[in-house]
């Protein structure tokens, strides 16, 4: 236990002030009494110092403190009344004791008035002297153990008091009429009150009139013990005549309120002691009422627009179908969806992005009657509850609306914006009485408005459900494929076209779906990317396309390339880098066989960033391809400036090759390439006629069905043993 060091100080000074042995001062003129009382004394285990005199006396007293003096009065020196004099004003704390032959009346009268604390007559008893010295060092210790205990007393309140008008909490006491008897000075800066204008005053003053009732039976608590008041949430109204800052919303404050009765302790027996007032400490909680607003307003509304987020809407949503079951009118929920803003928001920056949702927020509320509940449910997507409908046309009439208002020009730091909004509704109960059915209803609704031309209603049919239902499979599928390994490689050959030699192979992605078959990158891709599985899929790509180099390697085929294709979603993952890197030194592979596949329109994307990842790359030896040139909108200008070694002609370009236009195309991406030392691979060759022509145009290597369908990796290991010197000029594996 922590000891009260103030407790412990007032302790020593008690015990310091009465010394184990009293000492006392004799003063006479008479050399043989002065011996005898030091002889007396002494036997009593007094600590005896003589004075022979007046002036010894105040010799003496000058040096050193006395707890008993005995003094003579006649003496010729200086006489005994003065000496008593000098004590009187110089140490009245210290007792006297005149021992004097003069026995008169009026001798004792003078000395007791001087400050004498007694008086002894000679002759005297040993025993009545040592009687009255006792008598005399009890009285001074319990005036001095008198003084030290109101000491501590009054040291006592002055700390009570300090702590209490220092403490955080607003510390009261009611008398039994709830009026103010003692507030502490945290009530100035809680709620402005001085003390002198509550004291006196009801405490009816300081409560919210909503928590008047409440507190009849909590601020004037009665009760005391376990059944008092705790911790009670009550709101204090602050003074109105003096403007405070950071009050609750300005009038009032919250506080967690703490009281208790007190009584009368006179009484005989409990049931008897009288209710004389209250005692509450209240804890102001008004900041911690604010943090929890704050994070209830944050959990429920959209932090950009204000507006209620989807939580909120699924709520109001499910008060509404409440009501309308209950007045069989019917409801709509709209979801709404802004055409094109993500590339608004890559070209003009997120920040005209937030302004443009801010803008977009204000006049869909200027379109919405009173009672419609507008949500923003993330990104660029709105929500609308429109209740207590009379039929379908109201919801078309408010749809109309919102189209040819948000189709208005909308000017933002010097832009000038056009937005379109593309609208799916489902009304309910015709459609369903679900909130989440509903919600979901009215998003379909509108992908397919997006779907048939953008900035149109669509209302939801029960025919629309199936794509989605199926996309929702698939990427359920996607999730497991992974860890049930269905995904396979397959490998298609990059064949020089004038000599047949393979020169590296293509890394195709296959799926080997327990139901549907083998499926291709077409039937999946586009959900994982949506989903984001296309990342952990593209790592398990990248793994086993470097196994596969690996055991080419160590069954001492020929060195070929091996191209992969990335994912918009991997190259913006932030340790893309590191994880090619590391796949390359886990295999231990040459980097220069392997090659990564890009599109044109994913190079653009970030174009700065996406220069520096693949500057590492190239840096590193790794091989850089475009993939599908020629459908994208890549300048030649920044195409110079990414470390580029292969293009690879789309097949588009290709399948139309006996057309004049597409034959100057193609020629112009083969000099192109071949100018800027390029590889030029041309994909999707089919015929021999492709392949001559391509040939004739310097093409370096070609790829297609006309050589070799995507194969297995033991397929792809059989071509590399037995064509080592290539395919045969007629040769056509796509037959075979």
């Amino acid at each position: 236990m922590v000891e009260n060091p103030i407790e412990i100080a007032t302790q020593h000074n008690i015990l310091s002030s009465f010394p184990a042995r009293p000492r006392i001062l004799a003063v006479d003129d008479e050399p043989l009494i002065l011996e005898g009382l030091s002889r007396l004394l002494a036997a009593k285990n007094y600590d005896v110092v003589v004075a022979n005199g007046g002036c010894e006396a105040l010799i003496a007293i000058g040096k050193q403190q006395f707890d008993v003096i005995l003094l003579d009065l006649g003496m010729p020196d200086l006489g005994g009344n003065e000496v008593l004099r000098f004590v009187a004003e110089r140490c009245a704390e210290t007792p006297v004791i005149v021992v004097s032959g003069d026995s008169t009346i009026d001798a004792a009268i003078r000395a007791l008035r001087g400050g004498a604390a007694d008086f002894v007559r000679k002759p005297y008893e040993p025993e009545e002297l040592l009687r009255r010295i006792d008598n005399t060092l009890t009285r001074r210790r319990l005036e001095k153990e008198n003084n030290h205990i109101l000491q501590r007393l009054q040291q006592s309140e002055k700390w009570h008091r300090f702590l209490v008008n220092s403490s955080p909490d607003f510390i009261y006491t009611l008398d039994c009429e709830g009026r103010f008897t003692f507030v502490n000075d945290r009530v100035e800066s809680l709620i402005g009150y001085r003390r002198e204008d509550l004291v006196g005053q009801h405490y009816s003053l300081v409560i919210h009139e909503e928590d008047i009732p409440c507190a009849e039976h909590v601020f004037n608590e009665r009760r005391s013990g376990d059944r008092n008041a705790r911790n009670i949430e009550i709101r204090l109204k602050c003074n109105p005549g003096i403007r405070r800052p950071r009050l609750m919303n300005g009038r009032c404050k919250a506080v967690e309120l703490t009281a208790m009765g007190m009584y009368d302790d006179e009484a005989a027996s409990p049931f008897e002691r009288r209710f004389i007032g209250s005692y509450g400490v209240a804890k102001d909680v008004t900041e911690r009422k604010q943090a929890e607003e704050t994070v209830h307003y944050q959990a429920y509304h959209d932090l950009l627009t204000g507006l209620p987020n989807r939580a909120l809407f699924r709520d109001h949503l499910g008060l509404m179908l409440a009501q309308a079951k209950r007045t069989q009118q019917p409801l709509a929920v709209l979801s709404l969806d802004l055409d094109h803003f993500k590339l608004i928001n890559d070209s003009l920056g997120h920040t005209i992005g937030d302004e443009l949702l801010l803008a977009v927020g204000a006049r869909l509320r200027q379109c919405l009657r009173e009672g419609d509940t507008l949500a923003r449910l993330g990104g660029d997507e709105f929500a609308v509850l429109l209740p207590t409908l009379v039929s379908r046309s109201d919801v078309d009439h408010i749809c109309r609306k919102v189209i040819q208002v948000l189709s208005k020009p909308v000017y933002i730091k010097g832009h000038e914006i056009y937005i379109s909004v593309s609208i799916g509704a489902c009304v309910a109960p015709e459609d369903g009485d679900l909130i989440d059915g509903l919600i979901r209803q009215a998003e379909i609704a509108m992908y397919q408005a997006k779907s048939q031309g953008r900035s149109r209603l669509q209302f939801w049919e029960s025919g629309m459900q199936a794509p989605y239902s199926e996309r929702m499979t698939i990427e359920s599928d996607l999730r497991r494929a992974l860890a049930r390994n269905e995904f396979v490689l397959f490998y298609q050959p990059q064949v020089d076209t004038a000599t047949g030699e393979v020169r590296g192979f293509e890394a195709l992605l296959r799926w080997w779906h327990p139901q549907r078959g083998l499926l291709t990158p077409v039937d999946f891709v586009a959900v994982a990317e949506e989903s984001g599985v296309i990342v952990p899929i593209g790592d398990w790509v990248l793994r086993q396309a470097a196994t596969q180099m690996a055991e080419w390697s160590k069954a001492g085929l020929p060195p070929v390339r091996l191209s992969v294709n990335i994912s918009a979603r991997q190259l913006e993952s932030p340790d893309f880098v590191e994880g090619v890197l590391r796949a390359v030194q886990v295999y231990s592979l040459d980097g220069n066989l392997l090659e990564l596949e890009i599109t044109e329109s994913l190079l653009m994307q970030d174009f700065e960033a996406n220069a520096i990842k693949l500057g590492r790359l190239s840096a590193s030896g790794i091989r850089l391809a475009i993939d599908d040139f020629g459908t994208g909108y890549c300048s030649f200008k920044y195409l110079a400036r990414f470390p580029i070694h292969t293009l690879k002609i789309d097949q588009s370009f290709i399948q139309d090759l006996d057309r004049e236009e597409n034959i100057s195309i193609v020629n112009a991406m083969v000099a192109m390439g071949r100018g800027m030392n390029l590889n030029v691979i041309a994909e999707g060759v089919e015929t021999e006629a492709q392949r001559a022509r391509l040939e004739q145009m310097q093409c370096h290597e070609v790829q297609g069905y006309y050589y070799s369908s995507p194969l297995s990796g033991q397929e792809a290991t059989a071509l590399l043993g037995e064509h080592v010197r290539g395919f045969a000029e007629a040769g056509n594996l796509a037959a075979s």
